[in-house]
């Protein structure tokens, strides 16, 4: 099938090379062309251009502000007619803006589906990421099977901003476990536990999780070489705070989380790997 794709950073690359693979083709756009050099797409120069090659677009951006602008600059998605079109949106936007994107994409004739996704580089390569899905269930029919060649499980929330949620809710999860599993490595090799038994009991023990099985070998090696960066977690954490606000809920260790990680960025290591927390507890 051909395929628009727009939004290559660390995740969105890997993404789009599992589709590649699966043999699906690709009409691409990024903000920085060189992205796509050496992959084996069509390469344009606005996100107008994708759609015009595509019926089916994916999109995998930073943040919803960067979605807004895909939409709405000049030569954007929505600059030239896309009715029947499907935009599948990969990005963790901020769960007010989902509901928005839907009612933009309805009001062209298209559908959009909200369809963030849990897991980084490597599931991504391997087709195994977790997907969310919120939206219309014909569009979601419609784009199932291209799906399931990066994601190995698929949960379908219909109502519009579910998914959204609930992609930050897990990231509740994700932030906690890793700080956890951090500050109890700095600590074990404080008081002269080799840092790599330390792994080994945590793995049998407590600490045993996705996160740490997925996040060892950084630790181990401590190269933090970006998978998925503090800074975006981070913006995750300030989303999840809104939505609480917005429930009236407290959040006690997302709060005390997300200021871990606002500690990234006075240290200069918020564009690594959001493993790189440890740096903060072995500082101490």
């Amino acid at each position: 099938m051909h395929l628009g794709f727009i939004g290559l950073g660390h995740l969105g690359k890997a993404i789009a090379e599992r589709l590649l693979d699966c043999g699906h083709s690709l009409t691409v756009w990024n903000r920085t062309s060189s992205k796509a050099e050496g992959m084996k797409v069509e390469a344009v120069f606005s996100p107008r251009a994708v759609t015009e090659k595509a019926e089916i677009i994916f999109i995998c951006m930073s943040d919803s502000a960067a979605v807004h602008s895909i939409f709405s600059q000049e030569d954007g998605l929505l600059s030239c007619d896309i009715s029947g079109k499907i935009i599948v949106d990969l990005s963790t936007n901020h769960f007010k803006d989902a509901p928005l994107f839907h009612a933009l994409c309805k009001d062209v004739g298209a559908i959009y589906l909200e369809a963030p996704v849990l897991g980084s580089i490597v599931p991504a390569a391997q087709g195994a990421l977790t997907i969310l899905i919120s939206g219309d269930e014909t569009g979601y029919d419609k784009v199932r099977l291209v799906l399931e060649n990066i994601g190995k499980h698929i949960f379908y929330l219909k109502e519009p901003g579910l998914a959204t949620k609930m992609k930050l809710i897990n990231n509740l999860a994700l932030g906690s476990f890793m700080a956890t599993i951090a500050e109890a490595l700095s600590l074990g090799e404080t008081v002269g536990i080799a840092k790599e038994k330390i792994l080994d009991i945590l793995t049998v023990g407590g600490g045993n999780s996705l996160v740490l099985n997925a996040k060892r070998n950084k630790l181990l090696q401590e190269d933090f070489s970006t998978h998925f960066s503090s800074a975006l977690i981070y913006k995750d954490l300030h989303c999840l705070q809104d939505l609480a606000y917005s429930e009236k809920k407290t959040l006690f260790t997302g709060s005390v989380i997300k200021e871990l990680y606002a500690r990234t960025f006075e240290e200069g290591i918020d564009k690594e790997d959001f493993s790189a927390i440890y740096k903060l507890f072995k500082k101490g």
